[in-house]
């Protein structure tokens, strides 16, 4: 988040400044779900990218709300996390081998995406209920709920389908298991 550059004189400051880092966020999300989508050979999979691109874009516009009715533009803060993120994503996604390792890899990315993206809503509505902006605090809860189902979706996706090794598929001595801990 780069917080070090930033001068935050109150609570209103540091919310703007991480719905700024959220908005950076979903905003490169929506780039990269629909490579995520190409790369999955599983075709449930596929949809789960496909549908949370939608709800991402979706997300997008909700920040875009957020800000107007803090009375400020929207204003991309670069998200380093979520570059970081979507880089290891891009690893799995350029990737060689067997098709559902891959995908386990691609849910255990996405994942990853989903549980930064629920600890920043989660922070950012804490801050608008600290600020009594419950209208917003609301709005971000909806998001933040939606990338719970999201995360839940995929370890459903994972634990019915992708998972679903051969013994003969594992190493010696590992087990089967899901991408959620």
């Amino acid at each position: 988040m780069g917080l070090l550059s930033h001068t935050f004189n109150n609570l209103n400051d540091l919310l703007i400044h991480e719905l700024g880092d959220l908005y950076d966020a979903e905003n490169r999300l929506t780039e990269a779900l629909p490579k995520m989508a190409e790369a999955a050979k599983s075709q449930e999979l596929k949809m789960a990218f496909q549908d949370h691109l939608r709800e991402t874009e979706q997300h997008v516009h909700r920040l875009e709300q957020v800000f107007s009715r803090m009375g400020c533009e929207p204003k991309r803060e670069t998200c380093p996390a979520m570059k970081g993120l979507i880089a290891e994503g891009e690893q799995m996604i350029s990737s060689t081998g067997d098709d559902k390792v891959r995908d386990a890899g691609l849910i255990g990315a996405a994942q990853r995406v989903e549980h930064y993206e629920m600890a920043a809503y989660g922070t950012a509505r804490s801050f608008a209920q600290q600020l009594g902006m419950s209208e917003i605090a609301q709005i971000l809860q909806q998001t933040l709920d939606e990338e719970g189902e999201a995360d839940k979706k995929l370890t459903r996706i994972a634990e019915s389908s992708v998972n679903t090794f051969s013994p003969q598929g594992m190493a010696a001595g590992q087990k089967s298991s899901a991408m959620h801990a």
